[in-house]
């Protein structure tokens, strides 16, 4: 059996497929508005640099090898300074998945491929859109903003697909995919780590000695009728000092933290597949369709069935990155 880690759970949610990715070289001053109303939006900077303006006033300075994240789906601004956007400036917007909006590199009227002038900036930008709704846990655990400092390799190696792709040549659709999502992968991985005690409890979780091997076994098998004593087993401690370590590092009891898990992913299940009710509760662990709803309406406020009733209109079309 593969084993699926908290992080590659949330990841499967939001994958690049069909990606149209725009490498920017701009010369000051300038903005670029982005406007994809996309999930997550990822920043790459190759050289110069810019600042980041988020919609709640957030103002963060971005420079060559930094890797940035903007949580969506509010449109946000890079410039080339705070002060360009009061003054003249050439002014671009990426808005790749509006209809009728160009968002090729070479069709953005300034943003072009080629040589760079010493003071131009060069950016690889890449929006992801995600398929259903299971992604919407991976960004509840992130902030509207991340920035991963210097990550020289992500860059350079989407800088090299993205010039690849712009040849057309074959396969390079294929590659620019997979590159985004690993990149996708290689930045939060790094932030995480980055962020200590601030990173979600789920993740530090993972390199605690006495968690890591219960959450693991979990997240195997999440429909198991899992105890508090069949998790501490798994790791090999007692049942009193997994439970009082869980609590403190996760910020909620064991069971809590199943429950939570085994309804989001439902609430998933709901929206993104044709499955009954009784089908989704037992592929979570629950043994009969009443209890599951009792728990599934305590946990989000309405009834599976009015749950997806509710959501069904807005189901997302194939996911992609633009």
């Amino acid at each position: 059996m593969v084993s699926v880690d908290p992080l590659s759970s949330l990841l499967s949610g939001i994958r690049a497929e069909g990606s149209v990715v725009t490498r920017a070289v701009l010369t000051r001053p300038w903005t670029i508005r982005f406007a994809d109303a996309a999930p997550l939006t990822m920043i790459c900077v190759l050289r110069g640099g810019g600042t980041l303006l988020l919609p709640d006033g957030t103002e963060r300075a971005v420079g060559a090898g930094d890797t940035a994240l903007v949580r969506g789906p509010e449109p946000f601004h890079l410039v080339d300074h705070p002060a360009t956007v009061h003054g003249p400036h050439a002014a671009y917007e990426i808005a790749c998945f509006t209809a009728n909006t160009a968002c090729a590199a070479q069709e953005l009227g300034g943003i072009h491929w080629g040589a760079d002038s010493e003071d131009a900036t060069a950016l690889i930008v890449g929006a992801y859109r995600a398929s259903g709704h299971r992604h919407e846990r991976l960004l509840r655990a992130l902030p509207p903003l991340l920035v991963v400092e210097e990550d020289a390799e992500v860059c350079a190696w989407l800088e090299t697909a993205a010039a690849d792709a712009a040849r057309q040549s074959a396969g390079s659709q294929a590659l620019m995919d997979r590159l985004l999502d690993w990149a996708l992968v290689c930045t939060l991985r790094s932030w995480f780590e980055q962020a200590g005690d601030d990173a979600p409890g789920w993740y530090r979780g993972l390199a605690d000695p006495v968690l890591a091997p219960a959450l693991r076994s979990f997240h195997d098998q999440p429909a198991q009728a899992w105890t508090v004593a069949s998790l501490a087993a798994r790791s090999g401690v007692s049942r009193a000092l997994f439970a009082k370590r869980f609590t403190q590092l996760m910020g909620r009891p064991p069971l809590a933290y199943l429950t939570e898990c085994r309804l989001d992913e439902a609430a998933a299940l709901l929206i993104d597949t044709d499955l009954t009710i009784a089908q989704v509760a037992r592929s979570v662990g629950y043994a009969d369709a009443f209890g599951f709803s009792a728990a599934f309406k305590r946990h989000k406020g309405q009834s599976p069935s009015r749950y997806r009733a509710a959501a069904a209109p807005a189901v997302p079309g194939a996911l992609r990155s633009g």
